[in-house]
């Protein structure tokens, strides 16, 4: 059965927004495009009535059910993928696409799973820290001026997702792992590599970036992290084991 992109799947968040109008004109671009809602966090002026000037009448709506949080992991946590906006290139920023080939991407994963659109703030973009819970990124090419207004970002970007959803998929993707479960594994698999010895304990995220990547090509199901966990358990449960058989001069139970 074939399926088409699921524009009510996809939600726009701002990160650290500097103006209420770039909010506005955001929220005016969703309306036009069909997506389904607004999430802006941290914003350093939140002004309703600058917001509603540049949104219109018409998206009043938006604004009205725009949801607000104070933090990045907290209002990331609920979606399934991420799509990190940048306009740097670097070691860390790795297989970027164009928004053309975005709205090809997202159509089977947007039938089962909430996506994030995500923009960090006009002065600088994501950081690369931020950059790492994103599943893909998604770079707008200019000529030589690089440096886009938000709101005309936003508005690229969903413009290529709105005409994507004319594309027919043959299947759609599966459930997959939420933002929050992936922090959790990842977490979790950083505490079991560190104690092992098999990552650099004084720069742990460098490493964990190349298992960020890995994981990102596949993605990961809720069930598969749930194993990769119980994995870091028993590796957990077992050296300890070998720990205290070692110290009581226990010999293990392979020998």
């Amino acid at each position: 059965m074939s399926v088409s992109l699921n524009l009510d799947n996809i939600a726009v968040v701002l990160h650290r927004p500097r103006y209420p109008e770039n909010i506005g004109a955001a929220a005016r671009v969703i309306r036009n495009m069909g997506i389904g809602k607004l999430i802006v966090v941290q914003p350093e002026n939140c002004d309703l009535t600058r917001i509603l000037k540049m949104a219109t009448h018409a998206a009043t709506e938006i604004v009205e059910e725009m949801e607000v949080f104070d933090s990045l992991n907290s209002a990331l946590s609920s979606f399934q993928y991420i799509v990190g906006t940048t306009a740097r290139m670097g070691r860390q920023r790795q297989d970027v696409m164009e928004p053309s080939e975005l709205g090809k991407r997202l159509g089977p994963v947007s039938c089962e799973n909430r996506i994030a659109l995500l923009f960090g703030p006009e002065d600088r973009g994501l950081t690369n820290e931020e950059i790492r819970l994103c599943h893909s990124l998604v770079t707008i090419p200019t000529a030589e001026f690089s440096s886009l207004n938000l709101a005309q970002a936003v508005m690229i970007i969903c413009y290529e997702i709105f005409l994507a959803r004319r594309l027919r998929q043959t299947e759609s993707s599966p459930r997959l792992a939420s933002r929050c479960e992936l922090e959790g594994m990842y977490e979790q698999l950083k505490e079991i590599l560190i104690r092992i010895d098999f990552i650099n304990p004084q720069n742990p995220d460098y490493w964990m970036n190349n298992m960020r990547r890995f994981f990102n090509r596949l993605p990961l199901r809720a069930k598969e992290v749930r194993i990769i966990r119980g994995i870091c358990r028993q590796i957990d449960w077992y050296a300890k084991k070998c720990y205290r058989d070692g110290k009581e001069n226990k010999k293990p139970d392979w020998a």
